[in-house]
C-alpha cells in the first residue's frame, strides 16, 4: 500500500464516503494530505468516532476558520530573521530544513505552510547555519519543520555534523512524527545519521494516542534508544482523540513503558479549520489534575500554551497551592503550609 493522498485513495480505502467527496477535495485542494500505510492499518473504519481517523482523514469543517483563529497562531513569523529559522527566546533557535511531513495532522499549527515548499536550498540552509555559527548564545537548535526525518539519511547526517561542529551548541533537538506515523522510513542509516554526533542529540516523539505506538512504533523507538538517543514525547490535546483522563493515562503509561518521557502537552494552537478539536483550558487544567494522582512523575507532562502572537510557551497549571496558605494533595484534600503544631 502505498500513502494515501488524494480523495479517490480515501473513499476506495473506505476511509471517506463517497457522498463527501466534493466536501473532501474541497478540503485537500486547501490542506495537504497524507496517510501512510502504517496510519491507515491503526484505523477503525467500524468506528465513526476513530481518534486516528479523526487526527488524520480529512473534514469538511476544516473550511471554517473558527473563532480566533490566526494563520500564524504562535507567531513565528514575528522571530524569523531569515528563511529556516525562528528565534524566539536567547538559548535557542528552530532549524526548519524542510516543510514536508509523512503525514499531515488535521489540526496542524503550521498548516498553512506544510506540504507545499520544497523547503531550503543549500544556500539558504548555509545561511541558517551561519545565523546559528555567529550568535554565541545560542546553546539548543531544535530541527523541526516539517519533519526533518524526511530528509535522505545522508543529507540527515551531513546536518547532524555541520550542527555537532558549532562549539557553542550543547544540544541538537529533533522533532518527529516518523516514528509513529511511518516507522518503516527509520531506517539504520537514519538512526545512524541522529547518533553520529558527540553532542547531546534528542529526539521528540509527537505522539496523541495509545493506539498510535503499534509494534512497529515501538520497534522503532527501541532502535533510537539502543543507539543513545534519548525520546521526549509530545503531544496535543485534542477533543475526541485524548481529551479522557483514561486515554490520556494510557498514552502517558504506553509512552514511559517505551522509554519516551512525557514532555509537553499542547494546548491546541489556534489554527485556522481547528475548532472541533479544541478543549477549554479549564478543561485540560481538570484532566491534569487527574492525571496527577493515577500515574508516577515520569508520566506528567508540562501543560502548555504557546501564547498567540509570538510570546512564547507559558504552563498552564493546574496549581495545588492557593492564596490562603493551603495545599492539595492528589486525593484533592487540602493542607495547611507551612504546618503548624495543631497539623
Amino acid at each position: 500500500m502505498k500513502t494515501l493522498r488524494h480523495v479517490d485513495e480515501l473513499i476506495a480505502a473506505g476511509l471517506v464516503a463517497p457522498a463527501r467527496r466534493a466536501a473532501v477535495a474541497a478540503v485537500a485542494a486547501r490542506y495537504a494530505v497524507a496517510l501512510t500505510p502504517a496510519v491507515v492499518e491503526l484505523i477503525d473504519r467500524g468506528d465513526p468516532a476513530d481518534p486516528i481517523a479523526r487526527q488524520y482523514v480529512p473534514d469538511p469543517d476544516e473550511l471554517e476558520p473558527g473563532a480566533g483563529a490566526r494563520g500564524d497562531p504562535i507567531g513565528d513569523a514575528a522571530h524569523a530573521p531569515l528563511k529556516g529559522i525562528v528565534h524566539r527566546y536567547p538559548d535557542r533557535v528552530l532549524l526548519m530544513p524542510l516543510l514536508h511531513c509523512p503525514v499531515y495532522c488535521r489540526f496542524c499549527f503550521r498548516r498553512e505552510a506544510v506540504g507545499g515548499d520544497k523547503g531550503l536550498s543549500d544556500a539558504e540552509l548555509d545561511a541558517a547555519l551561519d545565523y546559528v555559527r555567529r550568535d554565541p548564545r545560542i546553546w539548543e537548535v531544535v530541527v523541526t519543520g516539517g519533519d526533518p526525518l524526511m530528509l535522505p539519511a545522508r543529507r540527515l547526517a551531513r546536518l547532524v555534523r555541520q550542527l555537532d561542529a558549532i562549539e557553542h551548541l550543547g544540544v541538537i533537538r529533533f522533532h518527529s512524527r516518523v516514528p509513529v506515523g511511518d516507522p518503516a522510513r527509520l531506517t539504520d542509516a537514519t538512526v545512524a545519521a541522529l547518533a553520529g554526533a558527540d553532542k547531546a542529540v534528542w529526539l521528540a516523539v509527537h505522539c496523541n494516542h495509545p493506539r498510535e505506538l503499534s509494534a512497529a512504533a515501538r520497534a522503532a523507538c527501541r532502535r533510537l534508544v539502543s543507539a543513545g538517543i534519548p525520546l521526549l514525547g509530545q503531544t496535543v490535546l485534542l477533543k475526541g482523540v485524548n481529551d479522557d483522563p483514561a486515554v490520556m493515562e494510557a498514552l502517558m503509561r504506553a509512552l514511559v513503558r517505551n522509554r519516551i518521557k512525557p514532555y509537553y502537552l499542547h494546548h491546541l494552537d489556534l489554527a485556522p479549520g481547528t475548532a472541533r478539536f479544541r478543549v477549554p483550558i479549564a478543561d485540560g487544567q481538570a484532566l491534569m489534575r487527574r492525571l496527577r494522582g493515577r500515574v508516577s512523575g515520569l508520566c506528567q507532562p508540562s501543560y502548555v500554551l504557546d501564547i498567540p502572537g509570538g510570546h512564547g510557551k507559558a504552563p498552564l497549571g493546574p496549581t495545588y497551592l492557593d492564596d490562603a496558605g493551603t495545599v492539595e494533595d492528589w486525593r484533592g484534600q487540602r493542607h495547611r503550609y507551612p504546618p503548624t503544631d495543631d497539623d
